[in-house]
């Protein structure tokens, strides 16, 4: 086992993995920007540095800032949590280079399944439905072509995109050119890769991912759905376990396929299959994110397992512990996303200092953060100030676990969307469990 990681994040997620290396006995290094001096990832690790200036790309981008650091530290492996440099390939293959550990799947699998043309690929030829589209499109004239014969709507999509950018949803082929520009655009400003495909849109949809963890002796194990629907603009808002939708036939045809997807690329460490499914059920892949999600938690309280602790036991080279066979999914469990911003003024983010916190409590309320009373939010980084969490032995009951627990939860001192999230619980279609990737679209304008 490794004796010291370096965290190479920021914010809750930070914090959740020195937890997790507290409770393993493992020495932690926090890398920190000039603005976030005083986060609490920063004060909760055994040692702690200053990497560079708030901006992402000078501080938490730099890889040499990061790597020259864990060596001067003698860290012997390097957690890059989600976000970042998570799904950095070459991150990945600067850190085998220094000898350091990075503690998710090789630079080459990343390679493999970041280019989302070719993990298509890969996946169909395991015999995975994909969705109805094309491979890479090198020029504008062939790409309208191909929409035209997949037929409209169409999404337009990067081939490394992720969080939800490089996407463009086409209804009407005279639109096609502007939103094809835009998306390269995007691409190429995002990930320096404008290489772009196109997919035949689907909707009504549910976005339903699979978690899977694998070791480094060809185990591999799926620890049940995740139901990340609630969804604004491709960023997700609200994730359950298990989905109130999927029945017991899909839901291990969907571990089949996603257990053949990652033996098809010798996959190791943790990673989620995800999934499109229709009004019938039909599920179709995707995409594949090499790394540890936001919604992580939701599975760690339906399984008893506690993926972090995994991720590094697995990069350490230790077999996995349980088999498929031992997965067992008890209860219910939801996780609503505390952002710093305003849903009612177009969801405009929010910095500033938190001049009141009260965290919920009482059994089974969790609450994933890094702040805490009189902490500035800086402006530099993403809106997500934490994670609730709720579990419960019913989905009604962690329904109205949540609601209460969102109503305990005090922020002052920046606006928040808890009261969006309390609207969003209380809607009928997610009440029944009937809604889809367009259910907040619904709820109504400015939304």
């Amino acid at each position: 086992m490794f004796s010291k990681i370096l965290i190479a994040n920021r914010g809750e997620i930070a914090v959740r993995i020195i937890r997790a290396c507290k409770e393993m006995g493992i020495m932690t290094v926090a890398v920190f920007s000039e603005a976030d001096r005083d986060s609490l990832h920063v004060n909760l690790a055994d040692e702690s540095y200053c990497i560079g200036p708030a901006p992402a790309k000078d501080s938490y981008l730099n890889m040499n800032a990061i790597l020259s650091t864990a060596i001067n530290a003698k860290a012997e492996a390097i957690h890059p949590g989600y976000g970042l440099l998570s799904e950095n390939a070459r991150f990945a293959e600067l850190c085998k280079k220094c000898n350091i550990v990075f503690i998710g799947p090789p630079d080459d699998i990343i390679s493999k399944m970041g280019n989302k043309d070719e993990a298509r690929r890969t996946v169909m030829e395991a015999g995975v439905r994909i969705i109805p589209g094309t491979d890479v499109i090198e020029n504008l004239e062939t790409a309208k072509k191909e929409a035209k014969e997949i037929g409209y709507p169409v999404l337009i999509k990067a081939r490394s995109g992720g969080g939800g950018r490089g996407i463009r949803l086409v209804e009407k082929e005279e639109d096609f050119e502007k939103n094809f520009l835009s998306a390269k655009s995007e691409a190429e400003s995002a990930f320096s890769d404008g290489s772009l495909y196109i997919e035949k849109y689907l909707s009504p949809v549910k976005h339903i991912e699979m978690q899977v963890i694998c070791d480094n002796y060809g185990n591999a194990v799926c620890l049940g759905e995740r139901e990340c629907s609630v969804q604004r603009k491709n960023q997700k808002m609200i994730e359950e376990s298990p989905s109130p939708v999927i029945d017991g036939y899909v839901r291990e045809k969907m571990t089949e396929a996603a257990i053949r997807a990652v033996k098809a690329v010798s996959y190791k460490n943790l990673g989620t299959v995800e999934f499109l499914v229709d009004s019938k059920n039909n599920f179709y892949f995707m995409e594949m994110n090499t790394r540890l999600q936001v919604e992580h938690p939701v599975t760690e309280m339906v399984t008893g397992i506690d993926l972090v602790k995994w991720q590094i036991r697995t990069a350490a080279g230790q077999k996995l512990g349980f088999a498929q066979e031992d997965i067992k999914i008890s209860g219910a469990a939801i996780e609503c996303r505390i952002n710093a911003e305003n849903p009612y003024k177009g969801f405009r983010p929010e910095c500033g200092k938190i001049e009141l916190l009260h965290i919920p409590g009482g059994p089974w309320v969790r609450f994933d953060t890094a702040i805490y009373q009189n902490y500035e939010i800086p402006p530099f980084y993403d809106s997500m100030i934490g994670k609730l969490i709720v579990y419960a032995k019913t989905r009604e009951e962690a329904i109205r676990k949540m609601k209460a627990a969102l109503c305990e939860l005090v922020i002052e001192g920046v606006e928040t969307n808890q009261d969006f999230q309390l609207e969003i619980l209380s809607n009928s279609d997610f009440v029944n469990g009937s809604y889809n990737t367009k259910t907040i679209e619904k709820m109504g304008d400015g939304f």
